[in-house]
């Protein structure tokens, strides 16, 4: 697993951090039992503070993603399969409600809207599988 952070995203470190962790275990790139980088270890690569990597942990605990064993690290969980995609399908609600909030606010039309939608679906395959 390969973490980007970036000064200029606008948003907090251990966000991202958190974020890129729990899209890694969404894809399946990190499965259950998988031991993930130490505080530590993850801070010295990243160049940033232990208390950043340390709220990214915490924050991905208390969300359920994964324990903290002490003296042996921190795991990725077991997942529930349909509680991972209710996760997913409310964040898709949500971004789909901020796009329409934004559509109101420059006063886009439906059309424009639905045209924009039907652009950008172009890369999804038919049957949701990623090819």
């Amino acid at each position: 697993m390969n973490i980007v952070i970036s000064n200029l995203a606008g948003v907090p470190i251990y966000e991202q951090i958190r974020e890129q962790i729990k899209n890694a275990i969404f894809s399946g790139e990190l499965t259950e039992g998988a031991l993930l980088p130490s505080i530590r270890q993850l801070a010295k690569d990243l160049k940033i503070s232990v208390i950043t990597t340390m709220r990214a942990y915490s924050d991905l605990e208390r969300e359920g993603f994964v324990v903290n064993i002490q003296g042996k690290g921190c795991y990725v969980r077991p997942q529930n399969p349909e509680l991972l995609r209710e996760g997913k399908l409310r964040e898709i609600e949500d971004g789909l409600s901020a796009a329409i909030a934004a559509a109101r606010l420059i006063k886009l039309s439906k059309k424009e809207l639905t045209d924009m939608w039907t652009l950008l679906l172009e890369d999804i395959p038919e049957d949701g599988k990623n090819e």
